[in-house]
Formats: structure tokens, C-alpha cells, sequence
């Protein structure tokens, strides 16, 4: 059965100013056109999914295309911006927020435009940390480095505060760069803007390197950290290799989905067994871990094992229940605990297990090329949605269009890896495992 989305983007009001781009509506002149508010992109694009629609009667599910509009909401030189940055590090954050303020400064002519320091931290009644004054020399070189210049943390605060204290600043347009709970917290401060009758827009910027952000094709940051996890594969091989009976553990990031864990040992084929929070894998047993690892010592003496944190949580007897400021339960350290399980286990092969966790130096590094045209890209068109007075919206990439999506339809639940589907499939192929280990 087809799930229904609802795509319907909310709006301030009517957008009565003229776009400054100096954009087309002429096809064949060589100019950018403007993007019609009637271009919308399908959702579902199998062509059985299609007729199944029409057969109903039905229109088929689509987004709004993203892009410049004709007619802008808010008038440039009476707009003030802010941008916040929130939850884990990630590769792209400068970036995202340097193109930002330069959209914003040359192509919109909006001057007054602040970074909100260290999350909603920073939006809170009491907060020590002051608004800054972001232009286009203070963020001109950012891109080149990690983190964010902004700061980040974890947790929300009361929407009402939150809201005051845009209020109190005269925002108009709030950008906020972050994950799922970061997200939440966006829709949190929407809803109580609209329920005060403001005239605020605010827009997601969709950040997580675990690539979990639902329907979307992919969040800016992850291709930058499975890209940085792959030579960190290779290095782990020579380790395992290194020693007979050497094997080596990497732990990399992925709280509910795996998807850095699987791309990186999809793009170093040098691994032997990926481990997901998807898949129920088990220790004991002919086709458990222990066995399928006590075969593979006998034939190769060495093993390169990648597992994401979140994987393998079932296996420990108390489940812990402590949850960080973003409300996620802390998992327990599965890398550390396979390391002991597999020596002991394993003891008479005598194992030399090596455990290497370079999850904090991969999310704190600079965007790779690819994902900093990714995060120019939605930057632009967060930007040009704002401008339009689109609100409660995250800008995003799917089926290879740059769309924007309501953001309580992206927070419903997950993305995780199919694993019946073509990718997974792939990642089972590379590495010779079983399709189910246990």
C-alpha cells in the first residue's frame, strides 16, 4: 500500500514585492527562469504507482519545486535573518552557512542577518550567549574548515521563549541547520508562530551525517563522512592484516540507520562484515558472528568487521535507558563489547582484535567537494523559499530535484536501509556475509 504524504507548503500570506534576481519567464533567452508556483516534482515516480493513482482517481503525490519566485514575501532591505546551527557536528555546516549569508547580502539585499550562537541554546530566556553579526567578511572563508562557527548543542527550549526572543530581535527569517530533533524543534517554533499571528518564516536545512532524515535523497555531510571513513577502512585492513588472526573493529557513526557504516565498506572492499542497527544479528549459533568469524580466521586469518553504533543494542542484558538532551537513548559501546565477546570466544585461534572508533574526527572535518556544491545548492534554494514567505519547510533533494517539503512530513519517522532493497543487497555482495547472521 502507497503511503500518503501531504506535501502542501504553508505561506505567510501573499508575496506582492518583485524579485531583485533580475531572472526570465522566457525560455530560449539564456536566462534563469523564475520557478512557477504551479511546478511541482512527483513523489512516487514507479509508473505502476502512477496508473494506481490515476485509477483511483486520484492526482499523484507531488512536491513543490524549489527555486527563485517572480514576487518575493518579504521586502530586502526591511528583513532581518538569523541562523542556527544545532545537535552533532557535521561536515558542510560552514558552508551551508556562509552561502546563506552571501545569497542573502548579494543576490536579495538583505544586510541584517545574525548567527545564533550554540543551538537553541542561544534562543533561551537567560541565555549568556549574545546574537553576532554575520556579513560576508566574516564568513568569506569559513567553508574550508569544520564544525560551525556558530557553535552547536544538543536539547530545545520552550517554544514561547524561543519565539520572544526572535521577536525581540526583529528576525523575520529563522534558518535552522540541524537534524531530526533540530527539525522537531523548528515545526515547535513554526506552530507558535503562526499561533501568535507573526509573520515569521522558518526554514530546515536538513544536517546528519547518518542520512536519516526521511523521503529526502540525502542529507548534506554524509557523503563527506563515509568519504573520510574509507581510508580509515583501508588503514584498519593493514592492522587486521598485519597480524595472524589480526582483526579489527571500526565503529562509525549511524544511531538508528547504517547507512555510513554500509557505504563505507561498499566503497573499500575490504571488508568482511558490516553490522546495522537494521539487522538483528546474532553471536551464537552455525551462522552467528562467532562461527561465521571462526571460519573466516581457519581460511584467511584476518577479518575487518565495521559496525554502526547503534547496531547490535539487543545484545546487551541492561538496556540502557539514560537519553542525551536530544531525547535519544545513549547507546551502549557495541564496538568495545564485540572486542571482548570475540576474544573470549575466540580465544584458541588466539585473535588479535584491534578496536579503532574515529567517529568524532570524521564529523568535525571539512565538506568534501561534492557535498559543499550540495550545501551551496541548499543554501540557494532555502533562501529563495524563505524569501517567498514559505514557512515550517525544509529544502531537500528527491528522485534528483531540489524540492521543498513540509517539515512535519520529514520528522514522522526514520530513514533506514532497506534491507531487501538494491543497496543492501550491494554491501552483502562486497562483503561475502550472509544475508542473516544468527
Amino acid at each position: 500500500m502507497e503511503i500518503t504524504y501531504n506535501f502542501d507548503i504553508e505561506s505567510l500570506g501573499e508575496s506582492t514585492f518583485d524579485s531583485p534576481l533580475g531572472l526570465s519567464n522566457i525560455k530560449g533567452d539564456n536566462i534563469h527562469n523564475f520557478v512557477d508556483e504551479n511546478y511541482r516534482i512527483l513523489y512516487n515516480i514507479k509508473l505502476s504507482a502512477y496508473k494506481e493513482r490515476l485509477k483511483k482517481g486520484l492526482e499523484p503525490i507531488s512536491m513543490l519545486k524549489a527555486g527563485p519566485r517572480e514576487k518575493v514575501f518579504f521586502k530586502p532591505e526591511d528583513t532581518t535573518a538569523a541562523i542556527v546551527t544545532c545537535g552533532g557536528l557535521c561536515p558542510g555546516l560552514n558552508n551551508v552557512i556562509r552561502d546563506i549569508v552571501m545569497t542573502l547580502y548579494y543576490h536579495y539585499g538583505v544586510k541584517s542577518i545574525y548567527g545564533i550562537p550554540y543551538g537553541y541554546e542561544g534562543l533561551s530566556k537567560d541565555s549568556p550567549h549574545k546574537f553576532v553579526e554575520l556579513t560576508p567578511d566574516e564568513v568569506k572563508d569559513i567553508h574550508e574548515f569544520g564544525g560551525t562557527i556558530l557553535g552547536s548543542s544538543r536539547g530545545g527550549h520552550e517554544p514561547s521563549v524561543m519565539v520572544d526572543k526572535l521577536v525581540e530581535h526583529n528576525v523575520d527569517i529563522l534558518f535552522t541547520i540541524g537534524g531530526d530533533g533540530t527539525l522537531k524543534g523548528a515545526n515547535a517554533i513554526g506552530e507558535e508562530i503562526k499561533r501568535r499571528g507573526l509573520k515569521i518564516s522558518v526554514v530546515g536545512i536538513p544536517k546528519t551525517i547518518d542520512n536519516d532524515i526521511d523521503i529526502i535523497d540525502q542529507s548534506f555531510g554524509f557523503e563527506s563522512a563515509f568519504g573520510m571513513a574509507t581510508p580509515i577502512l583501508r588503514d584498519a585492513h593493514n592492522e587486521a592484516t598485519g597480524a595472524f588472526n589480526g582483526i579489527a573493529i571500526v565503529k562509525l557513526m549511524g544511531r538508528d540507520s547504517g547507512f555510513i557504516a554500509a557505504s563505507a565498506a561498499l566503497s573499500n572492499p575490504v571488508v568482511n562484515f558490516v553490522l546495522v542497527p537494521e539487522m538483528d544479528f546474532r553471536l551464537k549459533g552455525k551462522n552467528g558472528l562467532v562461527n561465521l568469524m571462526r571460519e573466516r580466521l581457519k581460511s584467511q586469518h584476518h577479518a575487518v568487521i565495521v559496525v554502526a553504533e547503534g547496531a547490535g543494542q539487543h545484545l546487551f542484558e541492561n538496556k540502557s535507558t539514560v537519553k542525551d538532551a536530544s531525547g535519544n537513548i545513549k547507546h551502549q559501546d557495541i564496538g568495545s563489547f564485540l572486542q571482548k565477546k570475540l576474544k573470549k570466544e575466540l580465544s584458541d585461534l588466539k585473535p588479535t582484535i584491534k578496536y579503532i572508533d574515529p567517529s568524532y574526527i570524521i564529523r568535525s572535518a571539512a565538506a568534501n567537494s561534492t557535498d559543499s556544491v550540495f550545501c551551496t545548492k541548499l543554501a540557494y534554494h532555502a533562501v529563495h523559499g524563505a524569501m517567498s514567505g514559505k514557512t515550517k519547510m525544509v529544502v531537500g533533494k528527491v528522485n534528483g530535484y531540489y524540492v521543498y517539503l513540509p517539515i512535519s512530513e520529514v520528522t514522522k519517522k526514520r530513514k533506514k536501509i532497506d534491507l531487501e532493497g538494491d543497496f543492501w543487497f550491494s554491501v552483502v555482495q562486497s562483503t561475502g556475509q550472509p544475508f542473516t547472521i544468527g
